[in-house]
């Protein structure tokens, strides 16, 4: 990682130099078009390879490059307005409106994304989603398939509401629990990491609040992409693209089983051992990283205890197996469970491996009471985490029908009301808000690529993108320009990020008629979605999946076996996007 100050410096110096060369000849739009390419290629280039730069250093830089150039151009829209009314009245208009801030950043859209992560974040703490995966793997009697597709496939609707960045990391944590449990094989585990990415992205884009580039989207096209449209467009994309991911999981996964009889205490009451975590240590991890945590702790028998987890055997049993010192176990439950049940636990792994299972079972009495005990007020807090949709869909519904109310109340009344649920319980109060501050600042190095674009639509750039589209659709017809749309929003959303991409290709799209500029803002979508999942950095579900195998799954995995991996999926929902986008294309010519 190079230093982020030494690039900040030359952007600054380079900055300087380019307002004093436009005080003296125009500087041409071509120029500022090109520092803006080169800040988002940039991205991938310094993201991906040996030598790296941080991405908010990267685009804040960037940023002074881009306003020194802008300041120097012949004319724009912005120029005109400053020569009119003065500098009061476009501060006044662009920097002290919230309808300004929305044009300028997507104030709006940010707002909402940050009230979301919130709520999200505080009704992750009850354990909802632990809770629901292990009801429906007792349904399907241990069977490992049909759970995992049932677990996506509710991923996928919700995170058309709630977002699939603030859904990622759970789903990921949840579906490992029961993949190690069943002892599956580490590729199996990686794919299925790797395809919640594709659940909560592709198949996340069938409503207007589930992505963030969707909201970008229906920003720079409002009023013309509506919650119906979403509905009508974009749904069918979603549900046909979940089902080509449910067919890979199948194909992966087998027919696993779970011999649930003979499930652990702890693995047997997932959802009231995380909650106890959260409450009582600020943390919820998966045995695999809480011995990755404590590693030093264990005497070089951190990596057999861990090949021991994947093969699907309980962390207290792992650790008697490999005969780790009694003192370090005991740490090690204490700090996944309490301090208080780990005497208890560690007793009755020490008779589970001598085979005395009546003591075993004696010796889990105290834990199971603890458990229950901490249930009824996991139980408890649910109920208040589900009934804050009520505010929250609400208010959508509010936006969806007046839109001068701003979408972000909606994600903040539901944090609101969400929020008693863990209001009491500090620890899990403070891990929410860490867990919402890490998430978000995933989103810090957006805000300059938003000025710049904005800078670039004042500047009439965008007007040329118009022409170049309505010429094409003369040319080659609109089927073709659509898949062409799409394959580019695919190619550059996997080497750059899809917010960007949506923000930049949408706002080509103005000046058509309502049904084919609404076709070519499916086609975009589609394309950013499918692009987003192919690489490691192409939106911010791959960056936590990967992130995440590297750490905890495959410290060797490399971006080229991401895509891979990935490729086979990618490309068979391109061919089936593509099938869709040209029936779309003969329907409207029909009407």
């Amino acid at each position: 990682m190079l230093p982020g100050r030494w690039f900040l410096t030359a952007c600054a110096a380079a900055a300087v130099a380019i307002l004093i060369i436009g005080r003296f000849t125009p500087l041409p739009l071509w120029l500022l078009a090109t520092e803006v390419m080169a800040t988002i290629l940039g991205l991938f280039a310094f993201g991906s390879f040996r030598y790296q730069i941080h991405k908010n250093a990267l685009t804040y830089g960037m940023l002074l490059v881009i306003v020194a150039t802008f300041t120097g151009l012949a004319t724009s829209s912005w120029h005109t307005q400053i020569a009119e009314a003065g500098w009061s009245g476009w501060i006044g208009e662009h920097l002290l409106s919230f309808h300004g801030l929305d044009d300028l950043i997507h104030a709006d859209t940010m707002l909402f994304i940050l009230g979301l992560t919130l709520m999200v974040s505080v009704i992750a703490q009850t354990r909802l989603l632990e809770g629901l995966t292990f009801l429906l793997l007792r349904r399907f009697d241990g069977f490992i398939t049909p759970t995992v597709i049932s677990v996506t496939a509710v991923v996928a609707i919700v995170s058309g509401v709630l977002g699939g960045v603030s859904m990622i990391g759970l789903t990921i944590r949840t579906l490992v629990i029961i993949l190690m449990l069943a002892a599956a094989p580490v590729s199996a585990i990686r794919y299925a990491v790797m395809v919640c990415t594709a659940v909560t992205t592709i198949c996340g884009i069938w409503f207007a609040y589930g992505e963030p580039p969707n909201l970008i989207m229906k920003a720079n096209l409002s009023p013309f992409l509506t919650n119906t449209f979403f509905l009508l467009y974009c749904a069918p994309v979603a549900v046909a693209s979940y089902l080509v991911v449910a067919r890979q999981l199948r194909h992966k996964l087998g027919r696993q089983r779970i011999n649930l009889d003979n499930l652990d205490v702890i693995d047997a009451n997932v959802e009231d051992v995380r909650f106890l975590q959260a409450s009582r240590h600020g943390e919820v991890l998966i045995p695999v990283e809480l011995v990755e945590d404590f590693a030093g702790e264990l005497s070089g028998r951190a990596d057999a205890v861990i090949d021991r987890l994947r093969r699907g055997e309980p962390l207290g049993l792992a650790m008697v197996q490999e005969d780790v010192e009694v003192g370090a176990r005991r740490l090690l439950l204490g700090h996944y469970v309490t301090d208080e049940l780990a005497d208890g636990l560690d007793r009755h792994y020490l008779y589970a491996a001598a085979g005395d299972d009546e003591r075993a079972f004696m010796a889990e009495q105290a834990v199971d009471e603890v458990l229950a005990a901490m249930a009824d007020s996991r139980k408890q807090a649910q109920k208040i985490a589900v009934a804050s949709l009520v505010p929250f869909i609400a208010l959508l519904i509010v936006h969806g029908i007046w839109e001068r109310v701003p979408l972000f109340v909606s994600s903040f009344a539901g944090f609101a009301a969400a929020l008693p649920a863990i209001w009491r319980i500090p620890n899990m109060r403070r891990l929410a808000m860490r867990e919402t501050i890490l998430e978000y600042a995933e989103y810090y190095f957006l805000f300059p690529l938003f000025v710049s674009i904005t800078l670039l639509t004042s500047a009439g750039f965008f007007d040329v993108m118009q022409s170049v589209i309505h010429t094409g659709i003369e040319t080659l017809g609109q089927a073709h320009v659509a898949f062409a749309q799409f394959l580019g929003a695919t190619f550059l959303s996997a080497i750059l990020d899809n917010n960007i991409v949506a923000d930049f290709a949408s706002r080509g799209l103005h000046g058509l008629d309502l049904r084919v500029l609404q076709f070519f803002a499916m086609a975009q979508i589609s394309g950013y979605a499918l692009g987003g999942c192919w690489t490691h950095i192409g939106c911010a579900q791959s960056v936590v999946a990967y992130a995440f195998i590297q750490r905890d799954v495959d410290a060797r995995y490399t971006p080229v076996q991401w895509i891979r991996e990935m490729t086979p999926v990618i490309f068979q929902v391109l061919i089936l996007m593509a099938i869709l986008i040209y029936a779309e294309s003969a329907v409207l010519t029909l009407l």
